[in-house]
Parts: structure tokens; C-alpha cells; sequence
């Protein structure tokens, strides 16, 4: 059997970081859809203790601006990629969000009452790895309904502005993603081999 001969494989396999759209507007049920499917996400606890904030219009371009102004302090390859992102902000039609609330820390501290510092380290991992699969859900729900999208990882390096300007008063900020309709296909990454990656034991 091939590998991608069912639909979950094949819209994995078809995921792409496209990072420039087609001026179509993204409905607000589509959206939502998208958002469902990020919810739905394994999470410690299941305290999903994540924070979607969807981002349009005035506000998009706002954001785009701010990362445009702080990338002046990076060193210049940081900056073109910054830059780079910024571009792929303004060009979407939407834009989702996502902040970690930091719940998940205070539930687990007072459930498992081990030291603060190895706790706090503990479940924000575990904060950390809740939100990813959450962002990998919503990627994946994307491409299955044509749409296109990209994490924008480089903005980590602005985490507190960010957070700051989605309004986000406490917890720690985890990805923006641009969403939209490609505006032209894209090409297949280059994987590595299961070979170089896969480490068989025991």
C-alpha cells in the first residue's frame, strides 16, 4: 500500500509554508473550522491552556508595522527574515495567533508541588508542546480546505511586543500564522531520508 493512499497521509504530505496569498477574503466560518480543528489538539491536562486571537483589517497591518520597526535592532540577516515575515502578515487575509495562557503552569504547580523552578520549566515544556500540536492541527486543517499558511517562527524574538500588541496582558506568546489562499502552487521540500533520521534500539 502507499503511504499516502488515505486522506489524513495525503493532506500531511501536502502541507507547504506558503508565505504569499491570493486576494481572496477568508470567510468567518472557514475560520472557525480551522480554529475547531487547532481546539481539538492533544493537551496536558487537557487544560488547553492556549489562547487564539484571530487578526484582520487595520489590526494586521498594525502588526506588520511593529515587526517591520523592531527588526532594525537585529543583526541584518535576522532583520531580512523579520522583514520577509512582515510581508507575508500584510499580504494574508487573516492572521491567527496563539498565546499560551500560563494556567497550565499554576494547575500543575499546585497539583504536583515540586520545586519552582523545575516545575515552572516542566509545564511551560508542556505548555510549549500543547500549543504546537495545536499549531500543527490548524496547518493541516488549512491545507485540507485549500488554504494556504505559514508559522512564522521568527517572531519568537519579539514574543513580548507581540504579546503586548494582541492585548495578551500574562502568559508567554507562541506563533503568528498567516492564512489564506495560495497565490500560486508550491514546490515540495526536500525531506531527509527516514534513514538519517530513524534510530532503531533495543
Amino acid at each position: 500500500m502507499n503511504a499516502f493512499e488515505n486522506e489524513t497521509l495525503r493532506t500531511i504530505s501536502a502541507r507547504r509554508s506558503i508565505r504569499q496569498f491570493a486576494e481572496m477574503p477568508v470567510s468567518d466560518d472557514v475560520v472557525a473550522k480551522v480554529l475547531d480543528a487547532a481546539n481539538c489538539a492533544p493537551s496536558a491536562h487537557n487544560q488547553q491552556s492556549w489562547r487564539f486571537i484571530v487578526v484582520r483589517n487595520e489590526k494586521k497591518q498594525a502588526l506588520a508595522e511593529l515587526v517591520v520597526d523592531k527588526s532594525s535592532v537585529f543583526p541584518r540577516p535576522v532583520a531580512a527574515i523579520l522583514r520577509m515575515a512582515a510581508r507575508s502578515i500584510t499580504n494574508a487575509p487573516v492572521l491567527i495567533a496563539v498565546v499560551n495562557s500560563g494556567e497550565l503552569i499554576d494547575h500543575g504547580m499546585e497539583l504536583f508541588k515540586i520545586g519552582k523552578d523545575l516545575g515552572k520549566d516542566f509545564f511551560r515544556t508542556m505548555e510549549i508542546q500543547s500549543s504546537a500540536a495545536a499549531v500543527q492541527n490548524l496547518l493541516l486543517a488549512a491545507t485540507s480546505m485549500g488554504l494556504a499558511s505559514v508559522w512564522l517562527g521568527i517572531l519568537f524574538l519579539l514574543k513580548d511586543e507581540v504579546r503586548a500588541f494582541l492585548g495578551e496582558e500574562k502568559g508567554e506568546f507562541m506563533a503568528v500564522i498567516p492564512v489564506g489562499y495560495p497565490l500560486r502552487e508550491a514546490n515540495e521540500p526536500r525531506k531527509k531520508p527516514l534513514a538519517y533520521v530513524v534510530k532503531n534500539i533495543g
